[in-house]
């Protein structure tokens, strides 16, 4: 007899309801993911401003890990949700067991370019800047990448939590790892309570040490409260099928988000050329942006699963009111952020010890750059669609427009052109761009996919 399973809350709870039960938890864990950014970065500035370029340039690699790891995790999470709406819970608990065999082989990888990649990634970008800044970078670095096992893990258990609507488990195990991490920090950094002072090497140990209690408190609620699909090896074999449809909308995703690594490097090469601090401040600005950034993303991580399963269950309205509700959240947190920017940039700054230099370099560089949050909102939440009903291949052409034909082309220009006072502009110019396609390409997602679908009933 037919197994027979009450339906999921993401086909039947009201949609502005649904989302915030949803997402809510997983912007607070976001926040706090912010947090542990910021205060992470402000620690490690309390070293040197050398140590703070170090670790600013070690961000493109560790991009590439979180845009294997978080594109993997859309492709898991869409297959997965949608295949719950669709009552097809063998391929949902295939989907599932392959998306963790996925995760292993990714860190396995990681690990190889950690060992032999590092010092000649550092050697590329640091010039004529001190050699200090390269060995606290490939100290750093090292340890990021061959113990990265914690980030895999913590992705991969906390993307099957969230296509099954359980964000609250996953706020709990982000919250704890990263505020694990900012406890210790302070400790490795600088070697409190009788331990050796690490400097930057402590905190690459604080953030993977976070990592691995995560993603063990993720496997955990995975086994015991996640009743929508079983997690069992037994017998286990990749199926082909189940990875490549992972894949189809996951490696636009993984290649959209290495596109960004692309991007932070070519920017960095650009601005320590300018100025060894000009690549600091650009590491301050993306930690703070992800103040206001990463909620959208926790936004986006409950939105995704609740339109691919009502993508899945056919349930149009249900889609188009998700979407509605997410585009609105999303703008009210980028008016905080470009009013944040515009009115309080050296304030943010100081946060990070910045210097005289660092200062008036700085302050124009936020104030210039937050004209793009005005944009940004549309494009995250556009991209988060075009995923969740498997047409991911939309976010790899916006990302590729923005980052690569526009962005850093017009980076290059600017700085030639005008040094410092001009680059920054590059970002909003990028993202006007990048709005005009998004807004095409949702055009046709409705076009093709969203209104062909049957007005239910």
């Amino acid at each position: 007899m037919e197994e027979v399973r009450q339906e999921n809350k993401m086909g039947t709870m009201s949609e502005g309801k649904l989302l915030m039960n949803m997402s809510l938890p997983m912007m607070i864990s976001m926040l706090v993911q912010a947090m542990y950014n910021i205060v992470d970065s402000v620690f490690v500035s309390r070293v040197s401003e050398n140590a703070l370029t170090a670790v600013s340039l070690a961000f493109p690699l560790q991009t590439l890990l979180i845009a294997v790891a978080g594109g993997t995790g859309v492709g898991v999470n869409s297959l997965l949700s949608k295949s719950l709406g669709e009552k097809n819970y063998d391929r949902a608990n295939k989907t599932a067991v392959n998306g963790i065999f996925l995760y292993i082989v990714s860190y396995l990888v990681s690990a190889v370019v950690g060992l032999f990649a590092v010092r000649p990634f550092y050697a590329s970008q640091i010039g004529d800047a001190p050699v200090e800044i390269m060995d606290m970078g490939v100290q750093y670095l090292t340890i990021v990448m061959v113990a990265s096992l914690g980030l895999y893990a913590q992705f991969i258990f906390e993307r099957l939590l969230q296509a099954t609507g359980r964000t609250f488990f996953t706020m709990i195990s982000q919250m704890v790892g990263a505020i694990i991490n900012i406890i210790l920090d302070p400790i490795l950094i600088f070697g409190y309570f009788g331990l050796p002072k690490m400097g930057v090497a402590g905190a690459a140990v604080a953030t993977v040490i976070g990592q691995i209690i995560a993603g063990f408190i993720g496997m955990l609620y995975n086994l015991k409260k996640n009743d929508d699909i079983t997690i069992s090896f037994r017998g286990f074999k990749p199926n082909r099928e189940v990875i490549a449809t992972i894949y189809k909308v996951g490696l636009p995703s993984i290649v959209m988000q290495s596109i960004g690594s692309i991007m932070t490097y070519g920017m960095n090469l650009i601005l320590v050329g300018l100025s060894a601090t000009a690549a600091a401040v650009f590491g301050v600005y993306f930690k703070l942006q992800s103040f206001f950034f990463m909620p959208i993303f926790g936004l986006n991580n409950g939105l995704i699963p609740i339109v691919a399963y009502n993508y899945g269950a056919k349930k149009k309205k249900r889609m188009i009111r998700t979407m509605k509700w997410g585009m609105l959240i999303a703008f009210c947190f980028m008016v905080l952020g470009f009013v944040a920017f515009e009115t309080i940039p050296d304030t943010l700054l100081l946060l990070f010890d910045a210097s005289e230099n660092m200062l008036s370099i700085g302050i124009p560089a936020l104030r210039a750059i937050a004209f793009h949050f005005l944009i940004a909102w549309f494009c995250i939440v556009a991209g988060s669609i075009f995923q969740a009903v498997g047409n991911g291949m939309y976010s790899l052409y916006v990302s590729v427009a923005r980052q690569l034909v526009v962005l850093l082309p017009v980076a290059y220009v600017l700085a030639k052109i005008g040094g410092l006072s001009l680059i920054w502009w590059s970002f909003p110019i990028a993202e006007l761009m990048s709005g005009l396609i998004s807004a095409i390409c949702l055009i046709l997602t409705f076009k093709k996919v969203i209104n062909p679908l049957p007005d239910e009933t």
